[in-house]
Order: structure tokens, then C-alpha cells, then sequence
């Protein structure tokens, strides 16, 4: 069986990992099939840490010294994967004023 000190530090690493992908997405988008595989990655690293997280719950672990912690941020998890999933490229989410096609003022 799995100890919950394992489990913390298994849950700790993806989080890291799905984090550093998370940062990178920008570079990852320069190509499409980068960019696919990025999103694919990030989604399937958050499902598994939120595996880890709801594991780690019901093995009583602590999370940064917190047992409420895990599940919560399971949750956070799973949307985030969600998230992570939805390609939104050139598309206008915000409908807000776009800087780029705010012209200046010619004096």
C-alpha cells in the first residue's frame, strides 16, 4: 500500500508538471500539433493529480500541513483540465477593447 507521505509528494510533482506545461502553452502554440499535445498533456497530468488528490484524502494525508486541502484542489483540477482542453484559438472570449486595433491619434 501507498503511503500518504508518497502520495503528497506524487500529487506535489504532477501539480508541478501540469504547471510547467501550463507555462510553456504560449511556445507550445506555435505549432499545432505542439500545441494538441500540449493541451492533451496538460489535461491528462490534471485528471491524474486530481486522482492523487482525492487518494490522497481518503488515505488521511495531509496536504501542506491541511487534510481539508486535496479535495478542493481536485476539483480545481478537473475544471482546469477542462480548461486546458477548450482551443479558443483567434477567437474573442472577453468582448472587450482589443489594444491592437485601438488606433492612435494622428496629431
Amino acid at each position: 500500500m501507498v503511503g500518504a507521505e508518497t502520495l503528497e509528494i506524487m500529487s506535489q510533482s504532477m501539480c508541478f508538471i501540469s504547471l510547467i506545461a501550463f507555462i510553456f502553452i504560449a511556445t507550445f502554440s506555435r505549432s499545432e500539433k505542439l500545441e494538441l499535445f500540449a493541451q492533451n498533456f496538460i489535461m491528462f497530468s490534471l485528471l491524474i493529480t486530481a486522482g492523487l488528490l482525492w487518494w490522497l484524502s481518503l488515505a488521511d494525508g495531509e496536504l501542506w500541513g491541511s487534510n481539508y486541502l486535496p479535495k478542493p484542489l481536485s476539483l480545481l483540477c478537473i475544471i482546469v483540465a477542462v480548461a486546458a482542453r477548450m482551443n479558443i484559438k483567434g477567437q474573442n472570449v472577453s468582448f472587450g477593447a482589443n489594444p491592437h486595433s485601438i488606433k492612435k491619434k494622428e496629431d
